[in-house]
């Protein structure tokens, strides 16, 4: 005989359920509540996504981005052309927030990098290259990996060689790199030549938003950074170029011609170091590598190209000294 309650019972109770009181349906459905781990749900510690999602910067805010790069440009012409230290502080200033941004990205892949002896390190280097020259970088850089091998060796052996190893990375990348624009403006004409791999840069990202917007169809690579197309990358050539020859005419006593292949130079190791910057932001997972400027993300989005051109212009301007 069928039970009153089961489902072929004509007798079967099909009055639908009484709702549970409020404030007590959420807890009907909790998986730890309904176990009686009542303990484990009250002391269950609150959960993070492993993913950092940095704002986009699709909305930024214009008017603080706009402040922001005015206070910028006008800490750089100061550096430049009225108080020199000002460029190795700011230089500093940028190499040390930018390894912070490098190590507390890369703590969302697992890498721990220890980030105070880092980031003084990072500090440090475009002073060194300031009061030292060439010779003091060098010996800064491999004072700082000492540092960093030492202080990783006092804390746990699991991770430490990826640990050390993000640290060089963020060292040579946000600090070392950046380092050389100091080096570069105790050359001859140095102030005008810095001036003119910055022009150079920023023409080069410019020109190539612009074109890429209107033009661009052909994406250059879309598994790395899929709005950057060969249209863009043309006009970036194109306008680089032109700023190239303008600057070696006016700005640098140089032939029109060394203004073009510069040019041409940096707009490569300019895209290069966008794409870099995309690869790793595309592994770990997020969109800007920090939030700290308004408007523009954080400071390594703001320099992932300068610091490959700066590099760049110092050899090559080197170059062209010894040709003559």
């Amino acid at each position: 005989m069928a039970s009153a309650d089961s489902p072929g019972s004509p007798h079967r109770d099909t009055r639908p359920p009484s709702p549970a009181p409020a404030g007590e349906q959420g807890r009907a459905h909790d998986p730890l509540v309904t176990t009686g781990s009542l303990r484990q749900a009250l002391t269950r510690p609150l959960q993070r996504s492993t993913e950092h999602k940095a704002p986009s910067r699709a909305g930024r805010n214009l008017p603080a981005a706009v402040a922001v790069a005015v206070v910028l440009i006008g800490a750089l012409v100061t550096g430049l052309f009225f108080v020199p230290l000002v460029l190795a502080l700011l230089a500093g200033t940028a190499a040390g927030i930018g390894v912070w941004e490098i190590a507390r990205s890369l703590t969302y892949k697992g890498v721990q990098i220890p980030q105070v002896p880092a980031v003084i390190a990072a500090v440090l280097m475009p002073l060194a290259a300031f009061f030292g020259g060439a010779e003091a970088l060098s010996m800064a850089l491999v004072l700082a990996v000492t540092l960093v091998v030492v202080w990783r060796a006092f804390g746990p052996k699991q991770g430490m060689m990826l640990s050390i190893m993000g640290s060089v990375f963020a060292l040579v990348w946000a600090s070392f790199l950046l380092s050389t624009a100091v080096l570069l403006y105790h050359s001859p004409d140095g102030p005008h030549k810095v001036l003119t791999i910055i022009l150079l840069a920023v023409s080069s990202d410019t020109f190539g938003y612009a074109v890429g917007v209107v033009w661009g169809k052909h994406p250059m690579a879309p598994k790395i950074s899929p709005k950057k197309s060969w249209e863009g990358f043309g006009g970036s050539v194109g306008g680089a170029v032109v700023v190239g020859v303008l600057c070696a005419l006016f700005l640098v006593e140089m032939p029109w011609w060394q203004g073009a292949v510069l040019a041409v130079a940096i707009v490569v190791v300019a895209t290069v170091g966008d794409f870099s910057e995309s690869m790793i932001k595309r592994e770990i997972g997020i969109k800007d590598m920090g939030t700290l400027l308004p408007g523009h993300g954080g400071v390594m989005d703001r320099i992932d190209s300068i610091v490959f051109a700066v590099i760049t212009g110092y050899v090559i301007f080197e170059l062209f000294t010894v040709l003559g």
